[in-house]
């Protein structure tokens, strides 16, 4: 389920020559020397930051992975974002879903499930925690009772977040939270590009009489402007539809559309290159749907369609979006209920 967490380079590597772009545009800051006394977090003279010391995890050399409250990665909670490059937020919602529930338990399982993470990515090279200061703040306080009302909310929090300088790491909840997030994004960087990984085009503009839920938050996002719609690419869309052109709305508004049946069988470097030179130098929200990968890969999410995306084409587009001027980014649909493996 954290597979797609697991990947995300959100620093600039401090340990390979070859990669010299910041996955967030984030622009590293002086060191400090000084080195942490606590076991197995280490603040050396890469892990400082102005006088003040990077969040880094405790190394389960030191430190039981099955111990502690289970925060994201096990970064240290904070309350507010504020002096935090990058911070892990959940939105704990499932309100909005069509089908199978479930996903207000996504955020909590994902925690308890990156307790496996460690310091580097020996694949990548990346150092997360030797360039941004990250943390876990929690949870928005969401309404389980009224979808309209906990949209409210998180474009409030949002806001609070994106004001701090702060980028969101956002884990869902159903994907109607993608709309109140692009809200606040919006007001603050203007029109965005997004890199949406699904099996589905969530463009609907009205389902059972209500316009806000898991299937229409990117018609939402059109109609207020809160997108660049010709740096919009929607990968892995599949299944059975309600006409024969499931996907003409989006080509309509100059949304590239690359369904799955472009993508098996082959490696997704060379789409994420092209989706790169689409998504230029301008701000870019990544929104990733666990249901984009196959129901055998990733089966704990509410509207699973079969013959998906691998594991191995999320990495590539995880991965082929290092250089983009990432503003925030979300994994949603994670149901934990129908993954017995967790």
């Amino acid at each position: 389920m954290f597979v797609s967490w697991r990947s995300l380079n959100i620093c600039r590597t401090v340990i390979s020559p070859y990669a010299a772009t910041d996955f967030f545009s984030v622009q590293r800051r002086p060191a400090v020397a000084g080195c942490s006394l606590r076991p197995g977090l280490c603040t050396s003279s890469l892990r400082e930051l102005s006088g003040k010391p990077y969040n880094v995890p405790p190394s389960a050399e030191f430190v039981a992975r099955v111990s502690g409250i289970p925060t994201m990665a096990k970064l240290p909670y904070k309350e507010t974002a504020d002096g935090l490059d990058a911070a892990f937020v959940g939105v704990p919602i499932d309100t909005g879903t069509s089908n199978r529930p479930g996903a207000r338990f996504g955020p909590r399982q994902i925690r308890v499930e990156s307790a496996m993470l460690r310091a580097y990515n020996s694949g990548t090279r990346a150092a997360p925690y030797e360039s941004l200061v990250v943390a876990d703040i929690g949870d928005v306080n969401v309404n389980v009772y009224d979808l309209k009302d906990t949209c409210r909310r998180i474009r409030e929090a949002y806001r609070k977040i994106l004001a701090a300088g702060c980028i969101p790491l956002t884990m869902g909840g159903d994907h109607t939270i993608a709309y109140p997030i692009l809200q606040a994004v919006a007001e603050k960087h203007g029109p965005v590009g997004l890199v949406h990984v699904d099996a589905h085009a969530d463009t609907s503009d009205m389902v059972l009489g209500e316009k806000i839920g898991h299937g229409t938050p990117f018609r939402r996002c059109v109609e207020e402007g809160l997108l660049d719609c010709k740096r919009v690419v929607q990968i892995g869309l599949r299944g059975s539809g309600y006409s024969a052109d499931s996907y003409e709305w989006s080509r309509a508004q100059g949304f590239r559309v690359v369904q799955v049946e472009e993508c098996w069988l082959k490696s997704l470097a060379p789409l994420m290159a092209e989706v790169r030179a689409q998504m230029g130098s301008g701000p870019v929200y990544l929104s990733f749907d666990i249901d984009a990968l196959d129901p055998g890969f990733a089966p704990g999410t509410g509207t699973p369609e079969i013959a998906g995306l691998t594991a191995i084409q999320g990495l590539e587009i995880i991965r082929g979006c290092r250089g983009l001027n990432l503003v925030g980014c979300d994994l949603v649909e994670v149901s934990p209920p129908y993954d017995t493996t967790e």
